[in-house]
């Protein structure tokens, strides 16, 4: 009798408990002001613009949600990568993408990172390893995998990070990402923005299983749930999963619960929630105040030094708007550049 095949024993458990938030110190407290800060008022001013008609397309903001990128890159090395889907603006500004060339990009300018020809969705630093904003939804799921099969395949011990939100939880390419991260022990680390409303759908109407730490379990994936509008518990779990990957123990999963204040996008009015909804998510879990709050009850700063950050932040973020403003449009000859890569 032909003896049965055999079926792998790999095994792993796929609940883990989030660690302590992470102690900061006075120096971190005041970077993650900082960088948060700076994405808000960058949205901030991105929204403005859109309003004005100096940006077209689509332009979905990332306020709110400040706290997931900033507290990742606090756990990252150089040579670690970052990919995303289309509310990427403050991943770009999180991996130091300089904000002159982002906004410039936002408003079709020449000298943008993508030349004026990505826009809001489509723009890249190879230099800083940011590889996207994408459109598609789901689809950097499996290009973050990606890079984090170019990393084992080249033996060093990059890590890759792959964004994603609620809504796109539930698209076939992302099971079919996990299965090959899972049995090739990818360096990939799912992170899952849960802000509760797939475009303008909660995510109670649209997803079956609304643990999305569990969304690995079928391919022995461990999960995590972090609170994502707190930078200190952000980076505890980033550090954890960012470990396990490193040690070559494969894929790791990180649901963020966090929320965004605006609609899905700027032509959403977001009529499927209250205002009252979102104002107290504003008063109770804001992740930029908690910050504040903690450095000014530690005595580390006083209001007249966060009201400086904030001032200098804004002339960062003015001057950017400024510069894509006065930067010129790309020149028709550059339409049908930049389309193919000769390998």
């Amino acid at each position: 009798m032909a003896s049965k095949p055999s079926r792998s024993t790999k095994s792993k458990s796929t609940v883990h408990k989030p660690p302590k938030p992470a102690s900061f110190s006075k120096d971190e407290e005041l970077q993650a002001y900082h960088d948060m800060l700076l994405i808000r008022r960058f949205e901030e001013k991105a929204g403005q613009l859109y309003g004005m008609g100096h940006i077209g397309g689509f332009c979905h903001l990332y306020i709110g949600q400040e706290a997931v990128v900033t507290g990742m890159q606090m756990s990252l090395k150089d040579g670690d990568q970052v990919i995303t889907g289309y509310r990427d603006h403050g991943h770009m500004l999180a991996c130091d993408m300089n904000p002159d060339g982002v906004m410039a990009e936002l408003t079709g300018r020449a000298n943008g990172y993508s030349k004026g020809k990505g826009g809001s969705m489509h723009m890249f630093s190879k230099e800083k390893n940011f590889y996207g904003g994408h459109g598609i939804v789901g689809a950097q799921v499996s290009l973050g995998t990606g890079l984090a099969f170019a990393n084992k395949y080249r033996g060093n011990d990059n890590v890759s990070l792959a964004y994603f939100g609620d809504g796109a939880s539930n698209q076939g390419q992302v099971y079919e990402s996990f299965n090959m991260a899972s049995l090739w022990d990818l360096p990939v680390i799912y992170i899952i923005e849960n802000n509760r409303y797939a475009m303008g759908t909660s995510v109670n109407r649209s997803s079956a299983l609304t643990d999305f730490s569990q969304r690995g379990a079928s391919f022995n994936i461990p999960g995590m749930h972090v609170d994502g509008m707190d930078v200190r518990a952000v980076k505890a779990a980033g550090d954890y999963a960012v470990k396990w990957a490193r040690d070559g123990k494969g894929p790791f999963i990180l649901e963020m619960e966090t929320y965004r204040y605006r609609g899905h996008s700027m032509s959403d009015p977001a009529k499927y929630r209250t205002k009252d909804e979102v104002q107290k998510m504003r008063a109770e879990q804001d992740p930029i105040e908690q910050v504040k709050e903690r450095l000014l009850s530690e005595k580390h700063s006083t209001e007249e030094e966060l009201k400086s950050i904030d001032k200098k932040i804004r002339e960062i973020v003015g001057k950017s708007a400024e510069f894509a403003m006065a930067d010129p449009l790309p020149d028709d000859s550059e339409l049908y550049t930049d389309i193919l890569v000769e390998a």
